[in-house]
């Protein structure tokens, strides 16, 4: 059973930045796909941006050329860098396979304010 652990998220102002982290036990991050997720109440949790084992990057078009994922392999974590936030951004921020497992994270709080 894996137990994914999100972190870094806040509270910003519009143009603002964070970086989130996540890190896991019971597997190892290092050997999947990788991706960030994001969830607003009532909508479903959508995928962001994802970085396979290998480091290539994808983007879903509403964060491409603001948010950065990235992935350290020694220390078997995940991260994502946001820059230039925007209101719209604010959600629960969770990462998970890009073809998840069931279990998730409680995710991370990014509030942007306008």
């Amino acid at each position: 059973q894996v137990q994914i652990v999100e972190s870094g998220g806040g509270s910003v102002q519009a143009g603002g930045s964070l970086r989130l982290s996540c890190t896991a036990s019971g597997e190892m991050l290092r050997t999947y796909v990788m991706g960030w997720y994001r969830q607003t109440p009532g909508k479903q949790r959508e995928l962001i941006a994802g970085i396979t084992s290998g480091g290539n990057e994808n983007y879903s078009e509403y964060v491409k050329g603001r948010f950065t994922i990235s992935r350290d392999n020694v220390k078997d974590a995940v991260y994502l860098q946001m820059n230039s936030l925007k209101p719209d951004d604010t959600a629960v921020y969770y990462c998970n396979k890009v073809m998840p497992w069931n279990d998730w994270g409680q995710g991370t709080q990014v509030t942007v304010s306008s």
